[in-house]
This record gives C-alpha cells, structure tokens and sequence, in this order.
C-alpha cells in the first residue's frame, strides 16, 4: 500500500500489464486435428516427467512438461484437455482450438466429469466463459470463474490465520469491527447468503446446455468438501445451536 492510501498503487488499472502477461501465446508445437481420435488418447498413459526441464523447449513443450508431473497417472486425453484450456486462456490461439474443446467436451463429458481432478473442471468451466457457444454458457461460466477466484483469495488468506481449513472459528471470537465500503453486516448464524450465492447457480445451470452438468457436479463436489467456508459456517451454525439448547 503507498502513502496515498490506494491498496494497488496507481489505482485498478496498473495491474493490466501483469494481467496481459499471463495471456501471452503459447509457441510451439501444433494441436491434434479436431478429428483426433478421443478413444485412442484415452489408451495411452502418459509417460514420466523427465527432471531436470530439458533445455530448449518451446512454451507449449515447457507447458507440456508442466503437465506431465500435474497429471501424472493420467492418459493423453487429460493432457490434451489440460494444453487446450493453456492455450484457451491467452489472447491468441490456434484456431482449432475451441472447436477442438468444445468436441471434447460434447463427447468427453461423462469421461471427464469421472477422471480430471477438480481443478481442472474448475477451469474448464472457466475457460467457457469467453468460448462457450450459447450466452446462457458463457453467463453462467463467468459467474462460476468469479465464485472460485474470489474462493481461492479468501481460502489463501484464512491459511494465514494458522488454522486447517476444516476447523471453525469461534463465534465468542469475534470481531465487531464494521465490514469494508460499508457493506452491511452478514448474520453468519442466522443469514442466506449462501443460498441467494449458490441457489441462482444451480438453477441456472439446468438453462446450460453445454455446462450444465459440469456446474452442478461442481456446486455438488462444494457441498461435500468438509475445508470450504460453507462448511465452517455451518459447523458454526451447529456449535451455536447446541449451545443454547444446552441452556434452554
């Protein structure tokens, strides 16, 4: 923070050029045809990751290499998924490169939902937002990019309070200070936050026709996930309960 106060000196709009950054394109080596056979990729394991990084490579080969250790035990097809949404997320791709997604997709869904780990479903659901065909899609995708970037802040942040995600804090601990640009207060006890945040999403996704399963399933995963601030408002929720029982 500088002297004047602002959080991000220079205000919003200094931090394009780290944001331009992370979109470069990626160089190298084609992707497969769009006819590429799914079957084929699925049957092939993919093979070690070689240490040390070999010198020379191109971005998509350094990518590539990335991968191999990411999704080690996995077959060719995850690697592929996992290149398409690289290249995806630049500013410049190949020009097959959303057709060839959006057929995985299309073909691949039950298969993907069942083996890639979850975030790599999360970003693929983001990836929809600027390559979805229907606006009902890339709508909904955006909001779901939204929802898990703000998650992962807020979950990075809490990893600095010293405490495992699974444990609750206690509602005698806290703070009344007021919340941030005079936002009103949330009732973590007794509020719906929740349900006017997650409601809209599960609802809309029956309207997705391309990611309607795969934010469900998502929104699903969420609701077991025993590390998530849905579940320590609601450990929350039951520690309060039982204590006024108890003094009922």
């Amino acid at each position: 923070m500088d002297k004047t106060g602002e959080t991000f000196e220079g205000g919003i709009g200094s931090l394009m050029p780290a944001y331009q950054k992370r979109r470069a394109l990626l160089t190298g080596e084609a992707l497969p045809p769009h006819d590429v056979d799914f079957a084929v990729l699925k049957s092939q394991p993919l093979p070690p990751q070689q240490n040390p990084r070999p010198e020379g490579l191109s971005r998509t080969q350094k990518k590539r290499h990335a991968l191999l250790g990411e999704l080690h035990g996995h077959s060719e097809l995850a690697l592929l998924h996992g290149l398409l949404i690289a290249h995806l997320r630049k500013h410049t791709y190949p020009d097959g490169a959303p057709a060839l997604f959006l057929r995985l997709w299309k073909e691949e869904e039950d298969w993907l939902l069942e083996t890639l780990p979850t975030r790599w479903l999360i970003s693929a659901v983001i990836t929809f937002a600027e390559h979805g065909q229907s606006e009902a899609d890339r709508t909904l995708a955006a909001r779901m990019g939204m929802f898990f970037s703000l998650m992962k802040i807020y979950e990075a942040e809490r990893c600095f309070s010293g405490l495992p995600p699974q444990k609750a804090f206690k509602v005698k601990d806290r703070n009344t200070s007021p919340l941030p640009m005079g936002m009103k207060d949330f009732s973590v006890l007794q509020g719906d936050l929740e349900a006017h945040l997650l409601a809209p999403l599960w609802r809309d996704a029956g309207q997705a026709p391309a990611i309607g399963n795969l934010v469900r399933h998502l929104l699903e995963r969420l609701n077991t996930d025993d590390g998530t601030v849905f579940r320590r408002l609601a450990l929350m929720r039951n520690a309060a309960e039982k204590s006024r029982k108890g003094k009922v």
